[in-house]
C-alpha cells in the first residue's frame, strides 16, 4: 500500500500545534506496519538549518496558480525510516522576521492552493503513484477538487483515492469567492452548487469535507461533536449529511520520544516500576522555579496555548479560591493576552505558589510532564488533546472536562473500585471543575496508596500510535476496495 501524507506541517521541520507532532508520528507507526508512506510538506525558510543541509534536490517543475506560472523545486531526505519530500518557493514559504509564522497571511489561499498544486504535480515526477493521499485540515483541503478536477482523465492519477482529516474544525480557511478563478482556476458552479460555497466565500475545509472519499477526525467522541450546532462550527449540516464517511481514529503520542525512562530533558528518569523517582523531577523544578521545595505540597501543572478553547475562562472565574487551596501551579504557554496577564499578577504577587513561564520552551515542557502530579486541561472543546496524553504516560494524573479526545482518553477515578486514570467533570462551569480538583487533592494528601494505583493504571495506558495506525490502514484499504 502506497499512502502520500500531506500536511502543512510537521515536526522537526516546522510546528505550531498538535498536527505537526501527528504528522510525524503517524507515518512512522504506518511504516512500521509495512506501509509505503511518504510525507509532503512545504519548504518554510523557518526550517532548522541542521536538517536543510541534508535536503536533495529531486526536481525543478513550473506550478500553474490561476493565472500565474510559478516556480516550484521538489527536494526530499528521510528520518527515522521515513521519506519526507519538500515543496520549495520562496515568494510564498519565506517569511522572515519575528513575525514568520506558518500562517496568517493576507495570501494564504495564493500560498496553499500553489502548495497543493505542486503537490498533485509532484507526484508524476516522483513516480511514486499513491493508493491514497492523506491530506489534514484546510491548508490542503482543495487537493481532491484538484484532483477531480484537473487529473482525473490522466490514467496513473484516476485510482487514487483521498482521505480527509479534520484536526481542529474551528479553523477552515475561508477566503474571498475571488479565489475561485483568480487563484484556483477552478469552474464557478462549484461556487454555485454549494460544494465549496460558504456564506459567500470559498471554503477550503468545506470542499475537503465534500470532495474526499473519506473523512476522519482525531477521536470517536469529536466526530460525534461536530455534528451538532454548538461543536460543528456552521459546518454541523454538512457533516451529517456526509455521515456515511466520517469516522473518528483517536491519535496517539510517540513513544520513543515521550519516554520518562530515556527522556533526556527531565531532571530523573524513571518508569512505571520506578516511579518513586519522580519526586526527584518534583523537588527540582521547585527549586529552579523558585517554588518551595517540598515533596508534599501538590503540584499543578499547564501547558497549553492560553486561548479562551482551552478553558482558561473557567480558571480564571476561580483562581482566587484555586489560590487558597494547598497546592503549587506552575504554567508554560503563550496565547491571549488577558490570560497571560492573570497568570503573570498571580506570578508576581505569590511566587512561592505560581511560576508562569509565558513563552514556549520544549524542554520546560516535559519537566513541567515529569514534575506535576496533577495536569489540568479543562477545555471548551478538544478535538482530541495530546496533552493529557503526555502527562499520564509521565504519571501525571489529568483533570479535564469531558469533551472530544480528552473524554475518549481519560477514564474519570472510581472511589469504589479504584479504576481510572484521571479526573474529569461534565459540564463547563468553573465551580464542576474547582470541586473536581479539591476531590484530586484531597485524594493526593489522605490515600497515597489509592493515588499511587491511579498513577500506575496512568503510565501503564496505552495510547501509542499503534493501535491507530492499523485502524488508518483498515480506513485505507476500505476505501481502496
Amino acid at each position: 500500500m502506497k499512502v502520500l501524507y500531506t500536511t502543512s506541517e510537521c515536526w522537526p521541520f516546522a510546528k505550531t500545534g498538535g498536527l505537526g507532532d501527528v504528522a510525524y508520528a503517524l507515518p512512522k507507526a504506518l511504516k512500521k506496519e509495512g506501509v509505503d508512506v511518504r510525507v509532503i510538506l512545504p519548504k518554510y525558510s523557518t526550517i532548522p538549518n541542521y536538517l536543510k543541509e541534508k535536503l536533495k534536490e529531486v526536481a525543478i517543475f513550473n506550478v500553474n496558480v490561476g493565472w500565474r506560472n510559478q516556480y516550484c523545486g521538489l527536494y526530499e531526505m528521510e528520518l527515522d525510516g521515513v521519506k519526507f519530500y519538500f515543496i520549495d518557493n520562496e515568494f510564498y514559504f519565506r517569511r522572515e522576521g519575528e513575525l514568520a509564522y506558518l500562517y496568517g497571511y493576507g495570501d494564504d489561499a495564493e500560498r496553499f492552493t500553489f502548495f497543493s498544486n505542486a503537490v498533485l504535480e509532484a507526484i508524476g515526477r516522483l513516480d511514486f503513484y499513491p493508493d491514497v493521499i492523506h491530506i489534514n485540515d484546510w491548508h490542503t483541503g482543495m487537493i481532491p477538487l484538484i484532483l477531480k478536477e484537473k487529473y482525473s482523465q490522466l490514467e496513473k492519477y484516476r485510482g487514487i483515492k483521498t482521505i480527509y482529516t479534520i484536526h481542529n474544525l474551528q479553523y477552515q480557511g475561508v477566503f474571498s469567492n475571488d479565489a475561485l478563478g483568480n487563484v484556483l482556476d477552478l469552474p464557478y458552479k462549484y461556487l454555485e452548487n454549494g460544494d465549496v460555497e460558504y456564506y459567500g466565500g470559498v471554503s477550503f475545509m468545506k470542499s475537503g469535507i465534500v470532495f474526499s472519499d473519506k473523512v476522519t477526525t482525531v477521536s470517536p467522541t469529536y466526530v460525534n461533536e461536530i455534528q451538532t450546532g454548538f461543536y460543528g462550527e456552521k459546518l454541523d449540516g454538512l457533516l451529517r449529511c456526509n455521515q456515511h464517511k466520517l469516522q473518528g481514529i483517536l491519535n496517539g503520542i510517540d513513544y520513543d520520544l515521550n519516554n520518562p525512562k530515556t527522556d533526556k530533558n527531565i531532571f530523573v528518569n524513571y518508569d512505571a516500576d520506578s516511579v518513586d523517582k519522580k519526586v526527584k523531577n518534583k523537588l527540582e523544578l521547585q527549586k529552579i522555579l523558585g517554588l518551595k521545595q517540598d515533596a508534599n505540597i501538590p503540584l499543578v501543572g499547564i501547558v497549553s496555548r492560553l486561548v479562551s478553547q482551552k478553558g482558561f475562562d473557567l480558571i480564571s472565574y476561580i483562581m482566587p479560591e484555586i489560590m487558597r487551596e494547598d497546592l503549587q501551579l506552575v504554567v508554560l504557554g503563550t496565547g491571549e493576552h488577558q490570560y497571560q496577564s492573570m497568570f503573570n499578577y498571580y506570578n508576581a504577587h505569590s511566587p512561592e505558589k505560581v511560576s508562569a513561564r509565558i513563552t514556549f520552551d520544549s524542554a520546560l515542557a516535559q519537566q513541567i510532564y515529569a514534575a506535576s502530579d496533577i495536569f489540568l486541561m479543562p477545555s471548551l472543546f478538544e478535538p482530541c488533546g495530546i496533552g493529557q496524553m503526555l502527562a499520564m504516560r509521565y504519571g501525571t494524573l489529568p483533570i479535564v472536562r469531558e469533551t472530544g479526545g480528552l473524554k475518549d482518553t481519560v477514564t474519570p477515578y472510581n472511589r469504589y473500585t479504584g479504576e481510572g486514570n484521571g479526573f474529569s467533570f461534565a459540564n463547563y462551569n468553573a465551580h464542576e471543575m474547582l470541586f473536581c480538583l479539591q476531590g484530586a487533592l484531597r485524594l493526593y494528601k489522605e490515600d497515597k496508596k489509592a493515588w499511587l494505583k491511579l498513577v500506575d493504571n496512568a503510565m501503564r495506558t496505552d495510547n501509542s500510535w499503534n493501535k491507530s495506525a492499523k485502524a488508518y490502514i483498515q480506513t485505507y484499504k476500505d476505501i481502496i476496495n
